[in-house]
């Protein structure tokens, strides 16, 4: 977790929203106390492995 005063925040805000869209939290502070967090809205979604699941179920017959 990075903090960051909002003075730099200001001038630095496209590079810190680039930073909290991989996942880093900022936190903003003013005189160096913490005043907001900023954070993703979205969750992040792991990737899928194909084939991750081969071999941990099966399909009974009655299925088809």
């Amino acid at each position: 977790m990075r903090q960051v005063n909002i003075h730099e925040a200001k001038t630095q805000f496209s590079g810190l929203i680039a930073a909290v869209e991989q996942g880093e939290e900022i936190v903003i502070a003013r005189c160096g106390e913490p005043i907001a967090r900023l954070v993703s809205i979205r969750p992040i979604v792991p990737t899928r492995v194909s084939g991750s699941a081969k071999g941990g179920f099966t399909v009974p017959p009655a299925f088809f």
